[in-house]
């Protein structure tokens, strides 16, 4: 199958600023890319890019199998959904749905079959006579989408579209964009700093950082094996703990040992890592650190840890310890009789551990 968007070595300069960095990025009919990091990384510039809104310094961008480096931004057969939502606001939610198909020239019938049925998918119908000014943010989040979807484009760009929205309507939102993702088969690039949404979204995701891809991956990818320390750390909420630790390899496996305050370290045995160098980085999430009793795994080893904080959320309760020097957190099942200042038993599960190397970041197995 030809590929819906493929970047191939994109460079983006200001002068002598160098924006992105040999950028590339291949996407199939239907998939859901997207482009996460923190502010000032280049994702809303790559996004700009691919809709021809900032020129390219070098590379190739293809849509659909054409070349499009150079092709103006009407003619790339996509729509944009902005996080200003950019409605103009002297029209109603019909015109301004339907402006786009007025300027290319489609004819009055198809303008209206296309506008009630993008009305109905979006249950937006009550509000075709308003103005933007009326709206709500969701309402004026839908009417931006809507404008995007009646042009039936081979590519949809949204950029950071749920960030003006209050933290329930952003959920609800979300769930809405994924389940139109699933009806329409649409293939869809989206920008957002909210890692969550890019889990949750995502049948792609593009890890940046510094204008530069750290790792491409599917969600379950991209969190499970990190390729580095800024992806343990910037993908997964609680982040994943990032333990400094020392590798020993023995007969039997390697023997890791983790720094504990006031007591002896504590001896793990991994049997399935044997060539890791003397120092490590141990990548470990907050769900693979439990009661010995609770989510076991033949993989699981045990060791007493001095608790620090304990600090119920619900469903879960995270427990907070020092280890190797860091802040550690455990995620604990709701009735757990973990309390601040005792030692609680704990499990970790060794065969979803990532080991990472200190000076360069990279992850090791």
């Amino acid at each position: 199958m030809a590929s819906i968007l493929d970047i191939k070595n994109l460079y983006k300069n200001y002068g002598a600023q160098e924006i992105l960095k040999d950028i590339n990025v291949s996407i199939e009919q239907g998939d859901f890319l997207v482009l996460v990091g923190p502010s000032g990384c280049g994702k809303s510039t790559l996004l700009n890019c691919i809709a021809g809104l900032e020129p390219i310094t070098s590379g190739t961008l293809h849509i659909g199998g054409q070349n499009m480096t150079d092709v103006s931004p009407k003619d790339r057969d996509i729509a944009m959904v902005f996080q200003s939502y950019a409605l103009y606001p002297t029209m109603t939610v019909a015109k301004n749905i339907t402006f786009g198909m007025k300027v290319r020239g489609v004819d009055q019938a198809t303008q209206a079959l296309k506008l009630q049925e993008v009305a109905k998918q979006l249950q937006i119908e009550a509000l075709l006579s308003r103005r933007p000014g009326q709206l709500s943010g969701g309402q004026r989040q839908r009417v931006a989408m809507g404008r995007a979807l009646v042009r039936d484009p081979k590519l949809f760009l949204f950029d950071e579209p749920l960030s003006n929205l209050d933290a329930k309507l952003r959920v609800e939102m979300r769930t809405e964009i994924k389940e139109l993702h699933q009806r329409l088969g649409a293939s869809m690039v989206y920008v957002t700093h909210d890692q969550i949404e890019a889990m949750t979204l995502a049948t792609k995701i593009v890890v940046m950082k510094g204008g530069v891809i750290q790792q491409i991956g599917t969600p379950a990818e991209i969190y499970n094996r990190p390729a580095n320390l800024f992806v343990a750390d910037f993908m997964g909420n609680p982040a994943m703990n990032l333990i400094p630790a020392r590798a020993r390899t023995n007969g039997t496996g390697t023997r890791i040992e983790i720094d504990r305050k006031d007591a002896a370290p504590i001896v793990l045995t991994d049997e399935k890592n044997r060539d890791l160098p003397k120092d490590v980085i141990i990548g470990v999430r907050p769900e693979d650190i439990a009661e010995p009793d609770f989510r076991t795994s033949q993989d699981a080893q045990h060791a007493d840890c001095m608790v620090d904080i304990v600090e119920p959320a619900g469903a879960d309760t995270f427990v907070v310890m020092q280890l190797g020097g860091k802040q550690v957190t455990a995620r604990l099942h709701a009735e757990t009789t973990a309390a601040p200042g005792h030692v609680q038993r704990l499990s970790f599960d060794l065969g979803k551990v990532s080991y990472f190397e200190p000076a360069t970041g990279q992850r090791l197995n």
